[in-house]
């Protein structure tokens, strides 16, 4: 059973906050302290729409969180470590036993019959090996060589504002991979609870663009309607 939990751990300070003075102080002739003490939540939320509006979006940096992603595959994180502009630190194969770990299903393969148990097949004989390397001396990070892709995993995961809406544009298309695009929803529905503002029209790309940066417009209606 497929089942990926992701916890927002820790985030910036009142994020949208940082974010709204750090935008509004590269314009005002105010003392800094006075401008942070004066500064409303009106003028936050101005700030903010108003940076994304114009595309400058480097105050959003100011603001970064940290989650928990457990229960996604090899497959998935594979692709998450490829947004380097994060900060990743992952359950390592090379220190820790993976023979009690689970393994994540695809439903194309769960609702194949013949398909299920073939895969089952497969992960047990995948997990009798690789215990019985290791039972022969074989060390761990060697051992892992015979294990599937689609063990579970446990990763932690630290980005900025900016680079979360860059993440959501790209990994909740509909194009993305199912796993992916299940941890970066559940991701944005961690960080608008904190910072609501800056991640209220995060989403697919197309939703920001209006129109499919891939040209695939019969996807583009359809995913409208479902966003609206």
């Amino acid at each position: 059973m497929n089942n990926i939990n992701v916890r927002l751990l820790s985030w910036t300070n009142d994020p949208e906050k940082v974010v709204g003075y750090a935008a509004r102080i590269c314009y005002s002739s105010e003392g800094p302290l006075e401008l942070l003490d004066n500064l409303t939540q009106e003028q936050i939320q101005k700030s903010i729409r108003t940076v994304k509006k114009r595309g400058h979006l480097s105050v959003l940096e100011h603001a970064s969180f940290t989650f928990l992603v457990d229960g996604c595959s090899r497959v998935c994180t594979h692709q998450l470590v490829r947004h380097r502009l994060a900060s990743y630190s992952q359950r390592s194969q090379r220190y820790v036993n993976e023979k009690n770990q689970g393994f994540v299903v695809p439903a194309t393969i769960e609702k194949n019959l013949s398909a299920m148990e073939a895969y089952q097949k497969h992960i047990s004989e995948s997990k009798e090996l690789y215990e019985k390397l290791i039972n022969m001396g074989i060390p761990k990070e060697d051992a892992r060589f015979v294990m599937p892709q689609s063990v579970k995993t446990t990763i932690v995961v630290t980005m900025n504002a900016r680079e979360l809406l860059h993440f959501f544009g790209l990994r909740m298309c509909r194009r993305a991979q199912w796993e992916i695009r299940e941890v970066a929803t559940l991701m944005l529905r961690e960080v608008k609870k904190v910072a609501p503002t800056i991640f209220e029209d995060a989403g697919p790309e197309c939703i920001a663009r209006g129109y499919c940066p891939e040209g695939n417009t019969k996807c583009y209606e359809e995913v409208i309607q479902q966003w609206k």
